[in-house]
């Protein structure tokens, strides 16, 4: 009674031109929790996890990725490329109507996406997504619903740039998109209490319908918690009061599942566990440029490498969720992914680098500091124990979140932990941390590798239209990334879900996007 009278309390509707005040029926309610709070509700600024998965519930671009990471239409109902590969022609479908939430109800043109694309690149809007549009020289209406792009130069990862959603149509001259959300996704914004929680409901004007003519979205609403404290968003699952977890915590893995990855008994009548391929490298970068000895060694570099035993962390600190990462940077899943050949633990070769770099530099007792968050914390104890086994003194320096983040970008840590997770499915997404022009802080390289090979491999394979041209140069550089060393590849994540059994539909993909469009419940 507790949860229904909540839901009642929470998501009475007010009058307007598009709904009728009634009473919303918790089985057409979705929740989940945001533990790292929402910023924005601008896409010019849905940079990461919580607040793409919120701009892609309200809003929609040209393009889409679907379950398999395949580019296919969104708004533009089809596309030309011109024999060049530098003109893009974008046919926009008919009668798709904004939200009426903030603005009065009217449909989109080609000159509402012009004005949505070309605000990356201003400097008032100061978009984290600028570089999405770095390659784009010029973007033309056409016609009311037809939109031309043209490029710079060739650039086979343009449709998947355009499917982030950073490139979502919003109104032309919109303002305070943050806090009031005009968009043409299947929800729009009932009510946001910073840090608190959110409450979107379902737009009648959205234009998908299911195979039967039903119009989606099914849910009535979608309400978000804002709890940062992991092991309380676990309970409000337990209770029923959430509809999914996404991925593991530490807190409460042991709780959940056995140690080879299975979900526990107790959880299998109400639970459903869904284990599924993540884009997502987790590793540790080690700064090349530092003035510390160790990490300017190339030896104690793949030294560090050699001397932990992936397979061991991944079983008894993860619960057998990802995979030891024994390959490249890439992860398997997109082209040239889990090729190249990586390092597996070997302490008796890790030891003679040691003794090596001792003799090259006089120096007997190697140390590090690995910089890390709170939640990581364990996977670093256990990376100290081990690598003290091979002569290497290790300190860790746990710092918050956002500390570490500014820290890393400012070039301030010898060597941080860290993850990547693809923003379109391509290679180039991971490859990128590499190339010297990408230097931090004025870009992702935060470990200053530089490499002349690696560099213009690098540029040849941004204009490659040929794919396995392509990919033969993203197994260059992967393999000169592994040989170099400037990083420690811990493991390759998986996406991990778990589910009410009410729930049903709720598919995602390797970029873990959340999907609310055809989801329903029991």
């Amino acid at each position: 009674m507790h949860n229904y009278l909540f839901v009642l309390l929470s998501f009475i509707l007010l009058t307007s031109c598009q709904y009728q005040e009634q009473k919303i029926d918790l089985k057409t309610v979705f929740r989940y929790n945001e533990h790292a709070n929402v910023t924005s509700l601008d896409p010019a600024f849905a940079k990461d996890q919580r607040n793409i998965w919120v701009c892609n519930l309200l809003y929609n671009g040209l393009v889409k990725l679907d379950k398999n990471l395949e580019v296919v239409p969104d708004l533009a109902s089809h596309w030309e490329i011109d024999a060049t590969a530098t003109v893009y022609t974008f046919y926009i479908r008919e009668g798709i109507y904004f939200n009426d939430a903030f603005a009065k109800a009217r449909t989109i043109t080609a000159k509402d996406f012009k004005y949505s694309l070309e605000r990356l690149s201003d400097p008032e809007v100061a978009s984290p997504g600028e570089w999405v549009m770095k390659n784009v020289t010029d973007i033309k209406v056409i016609a009311p619903l037809e939109l031309q792009i043209t490029l710079k130069q060739a650039l086979p990862a343009f449709l998947g740039l355009l499917s982030m959603k950073y490139c979502s149509v919003v109104p032309e001259g919109s303002s305070n998109l943050r806090e009031q959300p005009i968009g043409t996704g299947p929800f729009y914004l009932k009510r946001w209490q910073e840090n608190v929680k959110m409450v979107l409901r379902k737009n009648k004007l959205y234009f998908e319908k299911d195979e039967k003519g039903n119009s989606l979205p099914y849910l009535e609403a979608v309400a978000i918690s804002f709890k940062t404290d992991k092991q309380s968003e676990f309970l409000e699952f337990a209770q029923g009061n959430l509809d999914f977890i996404n991925a593991i915590d530490p807190s409460y893995k042991d709780e959940l599942l056995t140690t080879s990855g299975a979900l526990k008994e107790a959880y299998i009548p109400t639970v459903t566990l869904e284990k599924a391929p993540f884009l997502n490298t987790e590793y540790l970068g080690l700064k090349v440029d530092s003035k510390s000895p160790e990490l300017q060694s190339k030896k104690l570099r793949q030294a560090i490498n050699l001397g932990f035993d992936r397979d061991k962390m991944i079983k008894y600190l993860r619960n057998n969720i990802g995979m030891p990462a024994h390959n490249g940077f890439i992860p398997a899943g997109i082209p040239a992914g889990g090729i190249v050949k990586g390092f597996t633990y070997d302490p008796s070769r890790a030891r003679s680098l040691i003794t090596a770099y001792s003799k090259e530099t006089g120096d007997d007792h190697p140390s590090i500091t690995i910089s890390t968050g709170a939640n990581y914390l364990d996977l670093c104890e256990f990376l100290q124990k081990e690598l003290q086994k091979i002569g290497v003194q290790v300190q860790i320096d746990v710092m918050t979140p956002s500390t570490l983040r500014q820290a890393r970008k400012n070039g301030q840590l010898d060597i941080f932990r860290s993850s990547w997770i693809a923003d379109y499915p391509d290679a180039e997404n991971y490859l990128s941390l590499f190339y010297s022009k990408n230097f931090a802080p004025n870009g992702p390289n935060y470990t200053h590798f530089k490499n002349a090979a690696y560099d213009s491999f690098y540029e040849n394979a941004l204009t490659a239209i040929d794919p396995e041209t392509r990919k033969n140069l993203y197994i260059k550089m992967d393999s000169i990334i592994i040989a170099e060393a400037p990083i420690v590849p811990l493991y390759y994540d998986q996406r991990v879900r778990f589910i009410s059994k009410d729930v049903l539909h709720l598919e995602s993909n390797a970029v873990n996007m959340l999907d609310l469009t055809r989801v329903q419940k029991k």
